[in-house]
């Protein structure tokens, strides 16, 4: 069993999604095996607060080149946009960012 830090990667910190955070929404990287469900309980455990609706999004990793040969790529990630309910607080970790 993963614990709740285990599915939340990081907070992903844009313009656009500093300007969600008007509207409550917040967006993370989360593990590529976490679940809907599994994001919503580990934001909802981290941050104390209430989730309506969570949509994830599946990024596959660009393929890239160093000089002539040696080719690899970017990892493939996923991301969790996060709603909160009208009644919930807002996280702090957004505020002081915008």
């Amino acid at each position: 069993m993963k614990s709740i830090y285990d599915v939340v990667i990081r907070p992903i910190i844009t313009e656009q999604s500093m300007e969600q955070g008007d509207i409550k929404k917040y967006a993370f990287e989360v593990a590529p095996d976490a679940t809907k469900i599994d994001i919503k309980k580990a934001v909802e455990g981290i941050f104390g607060v209430k989730v309506e609706k969570v949509t994830t999004i599946n990024y596959d990793g660009k393929v890239k080149r160093m000089g002539r040969y040696p080719e690899g790529s970017r990892k493939s990630w996923k991301k969790a946009v996060v709603k909160l309910t009208k009644d919930s607080k807002t996280i702090e970790f957004f505020e002081g960012m915008a």
